[in-house]
């Protein structure tokens, strides 16, 4: 790949859909145009209702090394706020789709980048990748969403942790802390990808969307107003094809297969 090619590359195979960051000689730093061609990649995706996966990765050495600071050295606030506008409407969209999205990392996830992984709802990494939230070395604070998920996935008091000290860390270390989902050799990465992709491809895209809404803002109520949430939530997906499949699978003790509908 050279860095003349789109800076976000959309694929598809089937129902799943890749986005690509296509800036290897930079380690898919985040530039402008590659902050606006990623918002327009998940226009694209989330409105398209049958993607029922979506990969995100990065082409070259690295998943993404973070913010490209030649931007923000020029003119850091108006660079770092065109830099944020488009992030910033690209991710509750990709939040809000149905389909799970899982982030694909390998080398180095860092600033934004290891923000952008936060909010996947799957992450697989490569042995040996780095990660290091990195903000503070900039004398910044953080960005795109780290301050929304870090938390959630370990607790304030960890979050800040890693965030005021921004140590690097290992993916054994992530995968302890429940930052990454699975830990595999370099060489299986794309094969352990296409697998849970698939997987999830193949599942009830509805109910997935559902249960990560639940999750997702399971700590702004009461119980009894989450137990509401679960009831609706429950009661829209028990009249889908896919919860009637569902049931139709388990008496006749098959595999379900799901439509997404």
């Amino acid at each position: 790949m050279n860095d003349t090619a789109p800076p976000v590359l959309l694929e598809r195979d089937g129902a799943i859909a890749t986005l690509r960051f296509n800036r290897p000689s930079a380690l898919n730093a985040i530039d402008v145009p590659l902050a606006r061609a990623f918002l327009a990649a998940v226009q694209t995706v989330a409105a398209d209702a049958t993607v029922r996966a979506v990969v995100l990765r990065g082409n070259g050495r690295g998943f993404m090394a973070g913010g490209d600071l030649a931007t923000l050295r020029a003119d850091p606030v108006q660079g770092a706020a065109d830099l944020l506008a488009p992030l910033n409407a690209a991710l509750p969209l990709l939040a809000g789709m149905n389909a799970p999205v899982i982030a694909q990392v390998h080398g180095a996830a860092a600033g934004a980048g290891l923000s952008l992984m936060l909010m996947a709802d799957y992450v697989l990494a490569a042995e040996g990748t780095q990660f290091n939230l990195a903000y503070i070395h900039l004398g910044t604070s953080c960005d795109v969403g780290a301050s929304w998920a870090l938390p959630r996935l370990v607790g304030t008091r960890k979050a800040l942790e890693i965030a005021m000290l921004s140590e690097p860390f290992q993916a054994d270390e992530a995968l302890r802390l429940g930052l990454v989902n699975r830990v595999v050799p370099a060489a299986e990465l794309d094969a352990a990808t296409d697998a849970i992709a698939r997987r999830f491809a193949a599942g009830p895209t509805l109910a997935y969307g559902a249960m990560k809404r639940l999750m997702t803002t399971s700590m702004e109520r009461t119980l009894p107003e989450q137990l509401a949430q679960e009831a609706s939530a429950f009661l829209r997906c028990a009249g889908t094809q896919d919860f009637r499949a569902g049931v139709e699978a388990f008496h006749a003790r098959q595999p379900a297969k799901f439509a997404g509908r």
